[in-house]
């Protein structure tokens, strides 16, 4: 009997075995700054997590940070791509949606085999600085680089890492792409080894890139050597879908891969949501992209 139970159990165990291997480890989160990050001298207090009221958009609302992060989630070893792509949350530069347009993007993205970097980026905007979002620029600049410098320890390839941002996020995104220029000192090897602007870009609503006459601002600055750019918008969009149409039109003139997907309706800030609208197929056709590009083929 006991050698009965003893091959039962060690049944059970191989049967396990294959299904816990396949999970996904825990998401791991790493602190983007040595110490202080740069330019903070003022305390604002504890971060603040607000959930939505009754009868409000169902929206996760995260709060003044502070202390920027990353937090890695990876792909079960048996889909790892070698792809990885860092997640900016939108908010409008006031707080971060950090779950419709943060947890479960990378939850998705693990779906494709890519490594997910949710960047917590520091909210709300900093008083007397220029550009006013040079906070969340130095972040994003910072998480692009040290996931380089993450490269073998996360099993990514360091020149197929990408950025995917929501809205403001997106507006953050394309900052991070298309400023040539680091917005910080250096402060350790992964700054001095490695670059700070992503090898591809997801945009999805992206906001603040043209000008009241609907032409893409001066400070992007598009060239052959800019990453190609994938684009989700919807046309009742209270937030003009004339950025992605201009930027995308910059990127095709200069002959960089972009491909832009302009849907008749779904207003804004739906994220991975499911709704009735063609524009919640996005992260198909997104994943579809990535495909195209060969960015979820294993990485050599």
């Amino acid at each position: 009997m006991i050698r009965g139970l003893a091959l039962a159990l060690a049944l059970a165990l191989a049967l396990a075995l294959p299904a816990a291997l396949a999970r996904a480890a825990e998401p791991v989160t790493h602190k983007l700054w040595p110490g202080k990050a740069p330019g903070e001298t003022k305390d604002l207090g504890a971060e603040k997590l607000t959930e939505p009221k009754k009868g409000q958009a169902d929206v996760k609302r995260l709060g003044n940070v502070s202390e920027p992060t990353i937090t890695v989630y990876a792909p079960p070893k048996e889909k790892a791509s070698g792809t990885a792509v860092v997640v900016a949350p939108g908010g409008g530069y006031s707080i971060l949606a950090i779950e419709h347009e943060g947890t479960d993007v990378c939850k998705w993205l693990n779906d494709l085999g890519v490594t997910a970097v949710l960047l917590k980026y520091r909210v709300p905007k900093r008083e007397a600085q220029s550009p006013d979002n040079l906070a969340m620029v130095q972040d994003a600049q910072r998480a692009v680089t040290l996931v380089r410098g993450m490269s073998k320890e996360l099993g990514v390839d360091p020149n197929r890492v990408g950025m995917l941002g929501f809205s403001a996020g997106g507006h953050l995104t394309v900052c991070t792409a298309l400023t040539q220029k680091r917005l910080y000192e250096k402060v350790d090897q992964a700054d001095e080894a490695f670059g700070h602007r992503p090898n591809f870009c997801v945009l999805v609503y992206p906001a603040y890139l043209t000008d009241k006459g609907g032409a893409l601002k001066p400070e992007f600055v598009v060239t052959k050597d800019s990453p190609p750019m994938f684009f989700a918008h919807s046309s009742d969009d209270p937030v003009t879908s004339e950025g992605s149409v201009a930027l995308y039109l910059a990127l095709t003139k200069n002959k960089v891969p972009a491909e832009l997907h302009l849907y008749a309706t779904g207003g804004h800030g739906y994220g991975m949501r499911k709704t009735a609208h063609p524009c919640a197929s996005w992260p198909d056709r997104a994943g579809d992209w990535l495909k195209a590009r060969g960015l979820l083929e294993k990485a050599k």
